[in-house]
Formats: C-alpha cells, structure tokens, sequence
C-alpha cells in the first residue's frame, strides 16, 4: 500500500481539480485520491505505482511538488507575497508572475492595441491579425488542458466547451468576438485563482506570527577561560553558569529554557518558570484580552508577551507547537468535502457531457427540422450554430462548482483565527442543521474544579468546624486519591494540603477507580472505601448518622463522597463546583439564536445537584443525572433517534464515547489539550462557551451563502438560456456572465473571512 500526498501547481479552478481527480482514480491501484483545489494538494492511497501518478498529472498539465510542513520562515514569505499581489495593482503582478497566466496579460494588451485600428478601414487587417494572435495566444494554454483531459482522462471539461466556442467564432467569422471570448475567459480563470490563493494564504499567514529565532538559555560547555580552575575539568562550567544564546526555533529542544523579552514573540509552546507577564494569545485563542500568566502556567508559540521578561520551559518542538498543528489540522480540513459540495462534484460529471449533446442538438436540429438559419444570415439574424456556441459558454460549471469550497474554506479559516477549530466542511454543515445540544457538566458548565466545602464524621461536635476525627478521616480519604486525575479528587488533595495532611499516611496500595461512582485501595492492610452514597448502598454500607446531612448538601447543589475503612463509615467530605460564567452566557446566545434549540445536561453527579447547576445556568431544558459513561453514551443515542443531529459539548478528555458517537462533538479548551485537538470534530481553544453560539451562527450563515452561490449561479444560467435560445446573447456576454458570476460567487464566499 502505498500514501503519498503532493502539491499540485497550475490548478486555477476547482473544476480543474475535480478533473484530475477523476483522471488519477483511474490508475490501475490507486483505491482512494483526492485532489483539493482549496489547499492545492493531492492525496491518494493504494497499491499503485507513484510515477505513474506523477506522469498522469504531469500528461493532464498540472506540475507535482513534494508535501512538506509549512516552516515559520516560507509563512513569512508567503504574508510578504500576499501582501504584494493585494489591489489591482497586485493583481496585474499576479498574471506576470506565472507562465500560465501571462499569456492572458499579453493577450490584453495585443487586444487593446487591436481595438482603435477597427476604426480606420485600410488597417482592419492588422486588426484581424492582432485579434487572432490573442486567440493562439490566450487560447493554446487552454486548448492544451482541454484536449488533455479529452485524450488522457477521457473527460469533457470547460477548457474543451470555451476552445469549442473559440474555434466556432473564428469559422463564422466572428474574429472579434473569439479573441474577447477567449481572453475574458483565460482573465476569469487567472482571477478565481487569485483570489482563492489569497484564501489559501491568510490561513498559512498565522504561521508567520512565530518568530524565527529564540533566546535560549545554555549552560557553558567545556569553557576555555575557565578550565583548569576550582577543579573544573570540562562538561557544565559552574563559573560561568547559563548562557543566552540565540538560535534558529527550529532548533530549540524540549526541556530547555527560552528567554522571552517584553514585547516579544513567544517562539515555543511551554511552561512558565519564571516570571509573570499579561500574554496576547488572540493568534491561538481568539481572546481580545490579554490574559495574565505567571509560573506553573502554559504558553503558545506565536503569542505576544506583555511588559515582564519571561524564562519558559519548552513543552513541544517547533514543529509541533499548537499554532503550526492548528494551521496543519485546519488545511486538512479544508481538504475534506463538505456532502453539499460532494453532491455538486456528482451533478457537474453528468452536467457538462450533457451540455455539450444540448450544444450539439441546438446547432443542428433547428436548420435541419425547422429550415431555421444555421449560419448568420446578412441582415443579422443569429444563426442556431452561434446560439449553440453561446449556451455552451453559458453552461460552464464554473460558478456552480467553487460555490461551496470557497465558502466553506473561507468560514473555517475564519473560525480558526477566532480561536475555534472545524475539522471540516462536514461538521460546519452538521453543527448549522443541529437544534439538540447536549453539555457535560464538571469541567464544561462549571469550572470544574470543586471545592471541599465540608468534611464530618459522626464524633465531629456540631459547633467545631474542624477536628482531629475529621482530619484523620481526609487523610484516609487522601491516602487513596493521591494518583486520581479526576476533579472531586483533586478537591480532596487541595484541602488536605491546606490542613497539611498530605503525608499522614502513605499512599494506598491496589488502587482500583471505580467509573462513576468511586475509588478503592488498601491502606496498611485495611480497605478504603470512598464512593458517592449510591456506591455505597450498592455496597450496602449505611451510613444513618449522615442520611439527612447528605441529602441536605446535595440539595443545595454539592457533591458529597462518603468514607469508608473495612465495611465502616467513617464520615463524608462535601464539595461544590461553581457555573462557570460564560456558561450563563452561552446558553442564552444559543436560544437567541434559534428558539427551537433543545438543551440537555448529561451529567454523573446526582439529581438534585445537577437541578441545582442547571437552574443556576439557565436555558437548560433537560437535565439527565446519575449518567455513567455508557449513560451518556446511551443518552446521547436516544436523543439521535428522536431529534436527529446531537452536538456533544464537553472538555475533550472525559466522555469521549458521547463525543464519539455524538453529530458532532465539540471539545472545550483545546489550546491545552493535544488530545483533544486529535480527537474532537469541534474544538474551542479556550475554556470558555460563548465561542459555542458565534461558531453556529457562522456556520449558519456558511450554509446560507452557499444556498445563495448555488441559487445565483443556476439563476445567471437560466436567465443567459432564455436570452441564447432567441439569439439576444452574444458570445463575450455570455463568458462574461459565466466568469462574472463564478468571481460574484467566490467574493460572496470570501465574506466569511471577516470578523
């Protein structure tokens, strides 16, 4: 089995690359291949010969390039590139600066030259010579790829449909009108190319924000001046201590320290060890604000730091860093084809053959059953083959075929720059029809971080807050959650460092997570039980003393974990979670956005705790409770059969079988999580929801613009039909309205890149 993946250069519309993809599917071997006029690559898998891919693309005149990762310091050129090419201007150094396109720029200057001399009849000759010349010279190129995808991928393309016409003009004598019709349409293809690398680039452009060097902090090795000195015979030198050396980022290993001035770039994903700083993470995030950091806290490459000199440890290599995996994940995303367009890909294999038999019919059947004029006629009647070639011009697919890639593109870019990753056009249409949202609620509504609010044991007086009873039963209780990453774990350990019980006993052995409900373990040779109550009538531990206490805490929204030590009940530590705010926030931009939005909360914790969570968060229609993972996971499945598509919302680390199974699964705070970037359909960067309702809105409004792309680009052809069919339509009005509407569809796309 073979993978390879390839730039593609010389693709200037996305028909040409549906084309090619057809073409190199039928390679003998090749099992899958995909070719994404988005991002110009290619990608195909299966037991096939690469050479011959590479002669096929070569034969349908298209260059192959390898595929390597996007470095900081090409980004850089490619913002600088961009920023040249902007205006009209910029356009015009566009044409200039490819083979391809520059026929186009000289064709336009051979027909301006032509067009003064029609005015003088002794020179109409030269006139007709320079407008053929246009012809050969913008026409050849377009031919050339034509003619290839007829004879190499046995395909009828636009090139072979706007030669045709071409050809046809000429043998009618409509010399002016071949040479318009031919340079409109090479202009138009070198336009819709431009402006869809300039799409390509804004994505590539967050690149550039890394800087290209880091400050790092070496110790001296083996120094000259000092050797022989104290002892030291070589290796660190302890006179000297650390050096600051600046090297390329490429070079910067994991565990070294980096020295990040104010005001400068951070070169690396790490972690704060020295020094507090207000941190611009807009590039990575999408937060307006500065965000205060200090150490113990992480930072990303590419994101700007404020007035303090920071001494970071890197986390992941350069090439690794979260901006370059956003940049990497987003273009494979890009990549991917949402169902609409995949739907318009299978219309358009159908539609142009079956333009070309209309054509065929239209020049043809007329004259022969109707004795209609075929050729022009002297007082100016069109001739049914001049209609024939205007509708094959009108026909083109241009418009319809880029209608939805540009938009979806151009809507995923945007999102990452806003600090929210979309895996691809699939989950943007599928997150803008869903109306259930299902969130999980530790780590997602709330902080996720609870807070021990109370532990008692039965001797505990009522009057005392604290005691020794009470103390010894935390201590038990830390002795088996000391290895446990869960949050009411976490809670348990940050109050027994408080009251400096972290060491009273040693770690239990055997520990044993029990999903959902507790933990167990052996502490010197006695079992520890800590559970919530339902484990522990499962376990038929009674704790009485506690019944009322309990019942009253979790009706006032708190967790409550009972202790137990060989079948005994020791007491119970309390602990309350707090809403995050942006959860309020959120939930109430989703019902603003559309009433018919269903929100449920999936939660293990116990019902009258998470009743209480949800009348403190509003806008939360179903609350189901008590839910292990294969609950949620059920939970999520039932709400797919009775409503459809179901959004899951968590924090990209638990639930992982609901997001798994879920529409689409939407992680929160991904700027700090690896696997939840690998993992979710949707990841929100920060911690925080209220990018949730902008991310819907956009993707509703994606889907808007493609339906109207679609609806003006079938609307422009029906309207240019009726206008060809009468002969009103002239050949270079109709490669205008074709081109035209393919540009008016892309710019309506590329509207999605703003703000």
């Amino acid at each position: 089995m073979n993978e390879i993946k390839y730039y593609v250069d010389g693709m200037d519309c996305a028909n040409c690359a549906l084309v090619l993809e057809r073409s190199l599917g039928q390679i003998e071997g090749v099992q899958q291949v995909e070719v994404s006029f988005s991002t110009a690559t290619m990608q195909a898998s299966g037991n096939f010969d690469p050479q011959a891919l590479e002669e096929r693309v070569k034969a349908m005149g298209y260059q192959t390039r390898p595929f390597v990762e996007e470095t900081r310091l090409a980004a850089q050129e490619l913002v600088t590139e961009k920023q040249s090419f902007d205006g009209i201007f910029g356009f015009v150094r566009y044409l200039a600066s490819q083979r391809q396109t520059a026929v186009a720029l000289w064709g336009a200057i051979l027909l301006l030259l032509s067009t003064p001399l029609g005015l003088l009849p002794a020179l109409r000759w030269i006139q007709t010579m320079l407008q053929v010349g246009v012809v050969i010279l913008a026409g050849y190129p377009i031919a050339n790829k034509g003619l290839r995808a007829v004879f190499v991928g046995r395909q009828i393309t636009i090139d072979l449909l706007m030669s045709i016409a071409t050809v046809g003009a000429l043998l009618i004598g409509e010399i002016g009108e071949a040479s318009t019709v031919i340079l409109l349409f090479a202009i138009g293809e070198a336009l819709e190319g431009y402006t869809s690398e300039n799409a390509r680039r804004s994505l590539r452009s967050l690149l550039a924000l890394k800087p290209n060097q880091a400050h790092v902090l070496r110790a001296c090795i083996d120094c000259a001046e000092h050797l022989g000195q104290n002892g030291y015979q070589g290796g660190p030198c302890p006179i000297c201590g650390t050096h600051e050396t600046t090297v390329p980022v490429e070079q910067v290993m994991v565990g070294e320290l980096v020295l990040v001035r104010p005001g400068e770039r951070i070169p690396v994903d790490g972690m704060i060890v020295s020094g507090s700083s207000a941190i611009n993470q807009a590039p990575v995030t999408g937060e307006s604000a500065p965000v205060s950091k200090g150490p113990g806290e992480e930072v990303f490459a590419g994101t700007l730091n404020g007035e303090a000199a920071l001494e970071i440890e890197v986390s992941k290599a350069a090439s690794d860093s979260t901006i370059s995996r956003i940049v990497r994940l987003v273009e494979q995303a890009q990549a991917q084809r949402a169902p609409l367009e995949r739907f318009i890909d299978k219309f358009a294999t159908w539609y142009t053959p079956a333009v070309v038999g209309l054509a065929a019919g239209l020049a043809i059947l007329p004259p022969l059953l109707f004795n209609a004029p075929f050729l022009d006629t002297p007082d100016g009647t069109r001739g049914w083959l001049y209609r024939a070639l205007a509708l094959l011009i009108v026909a083109c697919p241009c418009a319809l075929v880029i209608s939805t890639p540009v938009t979806v593109v151009s809507a995923l870019g945007s999102l990452a720059r806003r600090g929210v990753l979309v895996k691809g056009g699939a989950f943007l249409e599928a997150l803008g029809r869903s109306t259930i949202f299902a969130f999980d609620k530790t780590g997602t509504l709330t902080q996720g971080h609870p807070v021990v609010t109370a532990a008692r044991t039965a001797d505990c007086p009522p009057d005392v807050e604290r005691c020794e009873a009470c103390d010894d039963m935390l201590a038990i209780a830390t002795s088996v959650e000391r290895r446990s990453e869960h949050p009411l774990a976490q809670a348990i350990l940050a109050e027994a460092e408080a009251r400096n019980l972290t060491h009273m006993y040693p770690a239990a052995e055997g520990v044993q997570s029990l999903a959902g409900r507790g933990v167990r373990g052996s502490l010197n040779g006695e079992q520890v039980l800590v559970g919530s109550h339902t484990l522990f009538h499962e376990q038929e531990l009674y704790g009485e003393h506690y019944h009322d206490t309990v019942q009253r805490a979790e009706a006032e929204g708190q967790t409550v974990m009972l202790v137990s030590k060989e079948q005994h009940v020791l007491g119970y530590v309390s602990m309350m979670d707090t809403l995050r705010e942006s959860s309020r926030t959120a939930l109430a931009g989703l019902k603003a956005l559309d009433t018919r939005i269903h929100t449920v909360m999936l939660t293990g914790d116990n019902p009258a705790v998470a009743e209480k969570i949800a009348a403190m968060a509003g806008n939360i229609d179903e609350v189901r409770a008590g839910l292990l993972p294969e609950g949620k996971l059920q939970a999520v499945q039932e709400l797919q059969a009775q409503y459809g598509n179901v959004v899951m919302v968590g924090d990209g680390v638990n639930d992982a079988p609901a997001l798994a199974a879920s529409s689409v699964g939407v992680a929160m705070g991904g700027a700090g999580s690896a696997q939840a970037m690998e993992t979710a359909d949707v990841v929100l960067m920060q911690s925080d929801l209220t990018h949730l309702p902008g991310t819907v809105r956009t993707s509703r409004q994606a889907h808007a613009i493609i339906m109207q792309n679609i609806t003006f680009s079938l609307a422009i052809k029906g309207l240019f039909l009726l206008l060809t069919l009468p002969g009103w339509a002239t050949l270079w009005m109709a490669v205008f309205a074709d081109m035209g509407a393919s540009l008016l569809v892309i710019l309506n796309g590329m509207r999605m890149l703003k703000k």
